[in-house]
């Protein structure tokens, strides 16, 4: 892979290039990247979405609209310190093409802010709800009427797949979706594969999977434009963008330290493990004058919180600088902070974080209730649909129906893309929405 490509101004829907050199530089394509994300209603609904505590009436914990900005702006700072080597080693991005270092950053942040654009409801069991709906719940039925990985979209339903549809998915009067640029795509890419074969090898890029079967074309338009590097058997699985490396780690960066500072101020995780975890991350920038200054818990885990991310953020620019060639060439297999030289205490503090956060008893709870609301949800807006498309609906279903936005695909000739329509409205409920409409439903709201 080349920079030069991978780089790419091009929006998604033109059909000319987007030179760099060309660009308005006080309203530069990369940062109207940044801005048509957060200025798009599927973006401010994270506002309302779980992040780590689902449904937490408590102002100092995380939604994912506040963990989205956070690793917007550790992914910008990553983006601009890498730019700035990139262009220290290859000059000629910038005396020939005019790339400057804020490219990298402005490409890093959009990408980053769109990361959890797609997650469902309720957090990752929002996924899961999805997935097992089709796997063993009313959705299994189908099955049999859809191809291998059609059906295996809808039993993974995968979060950076739907997101990916919401960034390019194009409906009347707005074509391209939100029409980002092929580098802040590329960088969103996290899992550059489809949903089958199923984690082929270990390689990072096949964790998961990143595109439906509906924006398999889409994709494949993409990796060409880039020149992302082909891997495997299959005629959808590529090489990373590089980038999607720096979103990556900002992302890891945010919720290892920040869902751990969320624990302690929730006083699911005492204080002293505070200092405990997070010395070794701060021994050489910590002023402990001033640290013992600060009078109150959150103010003392604030100030490491800061320190922490800021050496994270130096450790992931080395191991990115120092492994480019192997990155560029697809051959780099691991998350960036898999290399470095904190691993031991990251997943300390990642460990604390899932028995006393993540696994906590309010947590669960809320999680279970999830569960209900999306699998009733996904029933009877799947059954109102395809009753409806085959003739057969009862009164119940038109009023179902009569809820549903316009822009769903309610008579699509495809079943797949009916029922890949009914999940993509599921998702992009907020927390709060999706428990109103189940109450409805439910004849619990009036």
């Amino acid at each position: 892979m080349n920079w030069e490509q991978l780089l790419s101004l091009k929006r998604f829907g033109d059909t000319n290039k987007r030179i760099r050199k060309e660009q308005d530089e006080t309203r530069l394509g990369f940062e109207v990247d940044y801005d048509r994300v957060i200025f798009s209603s599927e973006f401010r609904i994270l506002q309302d979405k779980t992040q780590v505590i689902p449904l937490s009436q408590t102002d100092f914990v995380h939604t994912r609209l506040t963990h989205s900005l956070e690793v917007s702006v550790v992914g910008r700072s990553i983006g601009r310190k890498v730019g700035q080597k990139l262009l220290e080693k290859h000059p000629h991005l910038q005396t020939v093409h005019g790339y400057q270092v804020n490219d990298f950053g402005a490409i890093v942040a959009a990408a980053s802010l769109a990361h959890d654009i797609g997650n469902p409801p309720f957090g990752h069991s929002g996924e899961k709800a999805i997935g097992e709906f089709f796997k063993t719940g009313d959705g299994s039925n189908f099955k049999k009427q859809l191809t291998d990985k059609e059906y295996q979209d809808l039993c993974d339903f995968e979060g950076n797949a739907n997101g990916f549809k919401i960034l390019t998915e194009s409906r009347d009067g707005r074509d391209g979706g939100l029409r980002l640029s092929y580098a802040t795509l590329g960088a969103f890419m996290k899992y550059p594969k489809e949903s089958l074969p199923k984690k082929p090898t270990t390689h990072i890029a096949d964790k998961k999977y990143g595109f439906f079967q509906s924006e398999k074309e889409a994709f494949s338009n993409i990796a060409d434009e880039l020149g992302l590097l082909k891997r495997g058997k299959t005629d959808a699985s590529f090489s990373r963008h590089p980038l999607a490396f720096l979103v990556e780690a900002a992302d890891d960066i945010c919720y290892t330290i920040i869902d751990f500072e969320d624990g302690i101020n929730l006083g699911l995780i005492q204080e002293e493990f505070a200092l405990e975890y997070l010395i070794n991350l701060v021994r050489d920038t910590i002023n402990t004058k001033k640290y013992h200054q600060l009078k109150n818990t959150q103010d003392r885990v604030s100030y490491l919180r800061a320190l922490a991310i800021n050496t994270l953020i130096n450790e992931v620019v080395t191991i990115f600088i120092d492994n480019e060639e192997a990155i560029l060439t697809g051959e780099f297999q691991t998350a960036l902070l898999d290399k470095s030289k904190y691993d031991a205490q990251i997943n300390d503090i990642i460990k604390i974080s899932v028995e006393n956060v993540y696994k906590s008893e309010d947590v669960i709870d809320k999680e279970i209730a999830g569960y209900e609301i999306i699998k009733h949800l996904l029933s009877v807006y799947t059954s109102a649909i395809n009753n409806n498309f085959n003739g057969k609906a009862s009164n119940y279903d038109k009023l179902i129906l009569n809820r549903l936005p316009k822009t769903m695909k309610l008579n699509d000739d495809s079943l797949y893309k009916r029922l890949l329509s009914v999940c993509n409205y599921v998702s992009l409920l907020s927390d709060s929405n999706a428990i109103l409409n189940y109450k409805k439903i439910k004849g619990m709201h009036f």
